[in-house]
């Protein structure tokens, strides 16, 4: 569990919760950021309801799903690559194996390139990948994997240092000429890291390695997708970044479970054997779906991330300056993390953010921890979140922390 007493969640509205002890709770975790429209959403309520009545909760994709195809055909169009093919599964870790699957198959290779405190997913390949040590206990792999920067953890955030990660991924695949390389698996931004986002321009700087060598670029839009970071998909701060595949999950059916992966055709349908995902794509959850997606176009809500991101970082950063246990305020959009230290060592302190995590639930505020030690709390709120609850979230963290701040610099 999470929390020294676990919490239950019996109902929610809007960006609010209600525990099993009776508490509200604004919820800026959002079910690990599933739900990204929030709670009690009419509109995909409605869409669940009418697929409900129909009687049928399942078929298989031996037969049409009229919703399913309708989502393809939009996540297609949203894609921003060429000749795209979507392919649907129940969850992100499904959806990230299900790309190594293809990327390996294709270029014939199980050797694929990482980056350094990634988090992909609980399966056997999807842990491989990650460089996150936390996740990697097995020493098992069924690929080749090596990793190179994420950058951000280094001092200036990896901005200005461009230039070296991707000599150092070019001298990767260059010192072995023989071995090819199926892909690079990258996020945006590192959301079990901490919400760390690769310095401006990296993302570029490495799919252009990558591409000039005749690999693929995987992009981990599990986290940074559907408009969390401001911008539709994460990758899209890098101009020109082309991904070959990109793999999706989390918010996309507003907290039903469902993933996927849509990549440029030629891959996606690599494989000799067929391939089905029993209830990936189910009626239900591609019904949501489509709800979600429309909902997340009209009220324009990556403009609206962007926005609501700004404010609480800004927020947060000015309340938390000068505390001796903050070591920075991070992320992009409303996909925001706060970097916790010891303030006598200055280390990276997962302690402190524990504290920090325990004293949010105290005054009313659910946030989540991650890092690569532990060191931090992740925000990551609903997209439809007011500008008072950005203000009132801001406040209730500053002051757990602060109260946090003050114990262990007494102590």
């Amino acid at each position: 569990m999470s929390y020294r007493e676990p919490l239950e969640i019996v109902s929610g509205h809007g960006r609010t919760v209600r525990g099993g002890d009776g508490r509200d709770y604004l919820d800026f975790y959002s079910g690990v950021a599933a739900n990204l429209l929030g709670y009690d959403v009419p509109q995909v309520r409605e869409a669940v309801e009418r697929q409900l009545s129909t009687g049928v909760l399942h078929t298989s994709t031996f037969y049409l799903i009229r919703s399913q195809v309708e989502l393809a055909e939009r996540i297609a169009d949203v894609s921003g690559i060429d000749d795209p093919v979507a392919f649907f599964t129940c969850s992100g870790t499904e959806a990230v194996e299900t790309a190594l699957l293809l990327a390996t198959e294709y270029q014939r290779s199980r050797h694929v390139i990482a980056l350094r405190h990634s988090y992909h997913g609980r399966s056997f390949g999807a842990v491989a990948v990650s460089g996150d040590k936390r996740w990697q206990g097995t020493g098992l792999s069924p690929v080749c994997v090596d990793h190179v920067p994420a950058g951000p953890e280094q001092g200036d955030g990896g901005h200005g240092q461009v230039d070296g990660y991707a000599l150092e991924l070019e001298d990767l695949i260059d010192a072995a000429p023989g071995r090819r390389i199926a892909a690079l698996i990258a996020e945006p931004v590192q959301g079990v890291a901490g919400a760390v986002p690769l310095a401006d321009g990296q993302l570029a700087a490495y799919a252009r390695v990558v591409h000039d060598r005749d690999s693929l670029l995987i992009c981990d839009e599990v986290q940074t997708g559907w408009g969390r970071t401001g911008r539709f998909w994460g990758h899209q701060w890098d101009e020109d970044v082309r991904p070959d595949l990109l793999v999706f999950a989390k918010g996309v059916a507003g907290g039903l479970p469902l993933g996927g992966v849509v990549g440029r055709r030629a891959v996606m349908s690599c494989l000799p054997m067929p391939s089905i995902s029993t209830f990936g794509g189910n009626p239900l959850s591609t019904a949501a779906a489509v709800a979600t997606l429309d909902f997340i176009v009209e009220r324009d809500l990556p403009r609206r991330a962007g926005q609501a991101g700004r404010a609480l970082g800004a927020l947060l950063e000015e309340g938390l300056a000068g505390l001796a246990s903050v070591r920075r305020v991070q992320g992009r959009g409303l996909l925001l993390g706060v970097a916790f230290q010891d303030p006598a060592s200055g280390a990276p302190c997962a302690e402190v953010a524990t504290a920090v995590h325990e004293e949010c639930r105290a005054r009313g505020l659910l946030v989540g921890l991650g890092g690569s030690a532990g060191h931090c709390v992740r925000v990551m709120p609903p997209l439809t979140l007011t500008d008072e609850e950005v203000r009132r979230g801001a406040a209730l963290l500053v002051d757990a922390a602060r109260g946090v701040d003050r114990c262990w610099s007494d102590s």
